[in-house]
């Protein structure tokens, strides 16, 4: 089990994901950081990847952990890549700060540069994210 971080906030969704409070579709963890699946995707594939410790706004993180964020997206987004294929050959990043006061980053498959709109999303089914959870993780496994 992963150490909890003592900068948790208890009225926090993604601080109750870290803790196992709620469910989610969990694709890469380690002490530091997590990546899991979104409920409201905007394309299949759609993934969160966040700090364990609770910082707002994603540019009050630390340089240090601002820049952690992204070296570990890289190889999951070369999974999601793997996974599904996009047209554009291309992970769309988003960083919108408004849904969760916690800080995070998108990574979402995109076939074109327009696909990067929250008026997009809809939901997706529990067998759904659970199917595209083992292949993201398949694919993050083979390297």
């Amino acid at each position: 089990m992963f150490q909890i971080h003592r900068y948790i906030m208890k009225d926090c969704i993604f601080c109750k994901i870290i803790k196992g409070e709620l469910p989610s579709y969990k694709i890469w963890e380690d002490e530091n950081y997590l990546a899991f699946l979104s409920n409201m995707p905007i394309n299949p594939g759609h993934t969160l990847v966040i700090p364990k410790s609770h910082t707002d706004y994603f540019f009050d993180l630390d340089n240090k952990t601002l820049g952690e964020v992204l070296v570990v997206s890289k190889p999951i987004s070369e999974a999601l890549k793997k996974t599904f294929n996009p047209k554009s050959d291309r992970i769309g990043v988003m960083i919108a700060g408004m849904g969760v006061p916690h800080a995070h980053l998108h990574l979402i498959p995109i076939d074109k540069e327009g696909d990067l709109t929250f008026a997009r999303q809809k939901s997706a089914s529990n067998k759904e994210l659970e199917k595209n959870t083992e292949k993201i993780k398949t694919n993050l496994r083979a390297g």
